[in-house]
């Protein structure tokens, strides 16, 4: 016998945010997310819900848990693009049409009942949270950013109904095999005809405390446009910089300025933390502070994060000085294997030609799905 629950209790709430460490158990692709942050969710005073609503549930086949989901009617987004839409996300299930099915029918009744018109997902909150299901790249491991599936979660959430809304390409990113010194001259020539100069900082609370606000101003301006995305609140920003503190290394962050120091660009790296959180479930426990604190001195992954320039200048080259960055980056640095890029919408041709100018390899693909209910 198959069962939906919406999760209420305490019980139901460890059982969804352990029922993906459970079915991936022993999986080496498989990248928890922080046990903690997931928690947060359940909290009256998460980040999220001053614009949004979230309901989850859980399935049980014989009182056993055997899938997840949470629905979230994101209204800004929703006001924003002008949708009905409710996102689905933590989405994890068996192997089992029925479950599945189940689970969707929840999440679209829940929809229904709060006037909405479509089903789409994976989405999380905002574009900060993990998203999109995994369709290419199964044997990849995950980064630390986006959420690993199974290889049959696509026919499931296929043979429900939903379609192809849209696809993101992730790719690793090695330094050139042959010496290529094309985007190094382009960017000296580029900072020298518009006056720009990178910014110093002298570690990464100074970072932080010097280029923060325009960082989130440039991000929203980037990003306006951009499929899924929500403008910044001033608890985002806050959430956002106390996991930047985490994870960011000065190194791997690069400002632009005008020539009255005003921030036009900037990009964001961060060592990879997956294989450290691997072990511990997604949990800091004393082991994995360890393994954190190891891979964020000495990372052989880095993982791309986000980069931003102001509209006035996106069409002048400027990002150009941010990934010579990258290329002298890793050139220089033996210890770094490759980059991962992360997420780059299909279509996003200014990224995505940016990525010859390296040896890129595409290794992942991801889709977010919809459905009219």
């Amino acid at each position: 016998m198959i069962e939906v629950k919406e999760v209420k209790t305490k019980k139901q709430i460890k059982e969804f945010i352990e029922f993906p460490l459970e079915l991936y158990k022993g999986n080496p692709c498989f990248v928890p997310p922080l046990y903690g942050d997931e928690m947060k969710m359940f909290k009256p005073n998460y980040v999220y819900y001053d614009q949004a609503e979230a309901v989850c549930f859980n399935a049980y086949m014989n009182e056993k848990i055997v899938g997840r989901i949470q629905a979230i009617l994101q209204k800004v987004a929703n006001e924003k693009w002008g949708q009905k839409r409710v996102r689905f996300t933590r989405f994890d299930c068996i192997n089992d049409q029925r479950v599945a099915n189940m689970l969707f029918d929840a999440a679209a009744e829940w929809a229904k009942s709060k006037g909405m018109e479509e089903i789409v997902g994976p989405l999380g909150f905002s574009d900060l949270e993990r998203e999109g299901m995994l369709i290419e790249g199964f044997d990849e491991l995950s980064t630390f950013e986006e959420q690993y599936n199974y290889a049959y979660y696509p026919t499931l959430v296929e043979n429900y109904g939903f379609i192809k809304d849209v696809d993101w390409v992730e790719r690793k990113i090695y330094a050139p095999k042959e010496h290529n010194d094309r985007l190094k001259r382009l960017s000296e020539m580029v900072l020298k005809k518009y006056k720009l100069h990178f910014g110093e900082a002298k570690n990464t609370n100074d970072f932080l405390r010097k280029y923060a606000d325009a960082f989130f101003e440039i991000l929203d301006k980037t990003y306006e446009n951009i499929y899924g995305t929500v403008p910044f609140t001033d608890g985002m920003k806050k959430m956002m910089i106390s996991n930047f503190k985490l994870i960011i290394d000065i190194k791997y962050v690069a400002v632009i300025l005008d020539e009255n120091d005003n921030v036009v660009c900037f990009g964001l790296c961060f060592p990879s933390i997956a294989k450290a959180v691997q072990k511990s479930g997604g949990r800091l426990t004393p082991g994995a502070i360890i393994r954190l604190l190891r891979a964020i001195k000495k990372p052989d992954i880095i993982d791309l994060g986000l980069v931003g320039v102001l509209p006035e200048y996106a069409m002048k080259g400027v990002s150009a000085a941010i990934f010579a960055g990258l290329m002298d980056m890793l050139v220089t640095n033996k210890n770094i294997k490759y980059a991962e890029t992360n997420l780059n919408l299909e279509d996003n041709a200014n990224i995505i030609n940016q990525w010859k100018n390296f040896d890129a390899v595409l290794h992942k693909r991801r889709r977010s799905y919809i459905k009219k209910i």
